[in-house]
């Protein structure tokens, strides 16, 4: 069984969860796209750990982790995230793989992210500067440096000496401290050396597992409506998002797969600028925002919050061939006296769909209402569909029937087993 968990939203849908749970008896989890620019938290017994790039099954037994080549790798948080682990007891040896084919987030890029967010004022994209949108453009223009390069350090040192002064040429034309070649290959090299006993071709362990018909969770890193190609251009992610990816970037062929997990948010939030027609600006926002610590994983800053947009997720299922969807956060919802949905676009006095819509349309359309009574009570620990609340029933009922695929899971709070299965 080789199952894609994948988020219908715009990120943290609380994928992270949903593939700590897949992976409970998959021999494989594989982050296959994205950087550090996503952020995933499993919380298990009392305990918070929030991943950036280490996929979020790890901390089951038999799991192996693979980060494969669409992955991008910030060195520093890569080994931090390491560290971490080991000292929670996890021992990542023949545990963590990572492929050589895996291009590097360097000092320069995340310099040459401030450096262009800054340049543009207050047309600010609100990107994470991680320094993700100029590795991108690096690795397509050419200029890339890999884990493979890491490898044979003279030919990095040479490489990296060569991009760091083109590059330093940029940011001193917009006011930022040039990156420093000699400090940062000290650090790059202590790097390396930590890294190298987990650097190994991950295509031959991948078709090996096909074929012998092992369990694998591929761990969708970014929501789909950050996709470079299928979101509100350019308030999107660097990278494509969608369930495609697992081919490109993790070299398994798109047939292979046999389920794809959706995961959606039961209200909606976001980081960054652009448009959210369902956005919330008022104080029930802010009472969301709080209960369901809605402050981004990767950056703290706090999410912008909206009601489920159900136009774009429908989409994003037909996008994505998505088999089940994985409800998140429902909890959250407890004690908000009237819930929205949002069932449709209009504008000017016309129906207009998602897929026709930039980022122009999507800040001036009108969104289309469906509204539910709320419920009080608190369903953390419900674990079957009958525990919750007739109002919560009926709103969890609409979504499933408006999405038109079933609901395998509804997850009512951060615990693994705040879970509400599929019968």
């Amino acid at each position: 069984m080789i199952t894609v968990v994948l988020g219908m939203q715009w990120g943290d849908e609380g994928k992270g969860k949903i593939v700590d749970l897949a992976a409970r008896r998959a021999d494989y989890v594989v982050r296959f796209h994205g950087g550090n620019n996503a952020g995933h938290t499993v919380v298990i017994a009392d305990k918070k750990f929030s991943f950036h790039l280490v996929p979020s099954g790890i901390f089951n037994p038999k799991t192996v982790a693979i980060i494969a080549g669409g992955t991008i790798l910030d060195l520093e948080v890569l080994v931090g995230e390491m560290e971490l682990l080991e000292k929670a007891g996890i021992k990542l040896k023949h545990k963590l793989v990572l492929s050589p084919r895996c291009h590097l987030i360097l000092p320069y890029h995340k310099a040459l992210d401030h450096a262009y967010e800054n340049a543009r004022g207050k047309n600010k994209l609100g990107t994470t500067g991680r320094g993700i949108g100029p590795t991108y453009a690096d690795k397509v223009s050419y200029n890339g440096l890999r884990l493979y390069e890491l490898l044979h350090w003279n030919t990095f040192v040479e490489k990296f000496t060569f991009q760091a002064g083109m590059k330093n040429k940029i940011l001193t034309t917009f006011d930022v401290a040039p990156v420093d070649v000699k400090t940062e290959l000290v650090k790059l090299k202590k790097f390396r050396t930590q890294l190298l006993p987990y650097i190994q071709d991950t295509y031959p362990i991948l078709t090996a597992a096909i074929a012998k018909k092992k369990h694998m969770v591929l761990e969708g890193a970014h929501g789909s409506m950050l996709d470079t190609d299928w979101s509100p251009y350019p308030f999107a992610t660097a990278s494509n998002t969608l369930v495609g990816v697992v081919n490109i970037g993790g070299g398994i062929p798109i047939d292979k797969v046999d389920k794809v997990v959706g995961v959606v948010k039961a209200y909606l939030s976001r980081v960054g600028a652009g448009p959210v027609p369902t956005e919330l600006f008022n104080n029930l926002a802010e009472r969301i925002r709080e209960k369901g610590a809605e402050y981004g994983t990767t950056t703290g800053r706090p999410r912008r919050i909206g009601w489920l947009d159900l136009e774009e997720v429908r989409f994003c299922r037909r996008l994505n061939s998505v088999s089940t969807i994985a409800l998140t956060k429902l909890d959250i919802l407890s004690g908000v006296s009237e819930i929205k949905v949002c069932v449709g676009y209009t504008m000017d006095g016309k129906k207009i769909h998602y897929s026709s819509c930039g980022y122009e349309e999507l800040a001036k359309l009108t969104p289309v209402y469906k509204t539910f009574s709320g419920w009080k009570e608190d369903i953390t620990k419900a674990r079957k569909f009958t525990d919750l609340p007739k109002n919560c029933q009926t709103y969890v009922t609409f979504i499933e029937s408006f999405v038109g695929i079933p609901l395998g899971l509804v997850s009512v709070g951060a615990e693994r087993s705040a879970n509400i299965l599929a019968s």
